[in-house]
């Protein structure tokens, strides 16, 4: 049963920066496969944010080009988001995603190739 738990979430103003992890369970070897980090805000499509292919080749939202970073820590099975430079508009519920495929070539942003869904963190930013 594969699980994934993200943290991190929370309020900050405009500017600010927050750091979203994503520790995984029962997905073996998670270094293995494509990971990625989806958002939502409330009447909106859930959106790709960034991703990590297995070669650790990272792929980003024009939105996010340049604030953001996605990482992984492969020895703790844990996927990390570094957001820098926040803005309202960055505010949404975050996901953390997992694929059973090693790479995503040019759908790493879409949803649909993923497998396994965190429960999300709540990123709320104040201008």
């Amino acid at each position: 049963q594969v699980q994934l738990v993200e943290s991190g979430g929370g309020s900050v103003q405009a500017g600010g920066s927050l750091r979203l992890s994503c520790a995984a369970s029962g997905y073996t070897y998670s270094s293995y496969y494509s990971m990625g980090w989806f958002r939502q805000a409330p009447g909106e499509e859930r959106e790709g944010v960034a991703a990590i292919e297995s070669d650790g080749n990272t792929i980003y939202a024009d939105s996010v080009k340049g604030r953001f970073t996605i990482s992984k820590d492969n020895a703790n099975d844990t996927l990390y988001l570094q957001m820098n430079s926040l803005k309202p508009e960055d505010s949404a519920m975050y996901y953390c995603a997992a694929s059973v495929y090693r790479y995503c070539g040019g759908r790493c942003l879409v949803r649909y190739e993923y497998n396994y869904w965190g429960q999300g963190t709540q990123v709320t930013v104040s201008s």
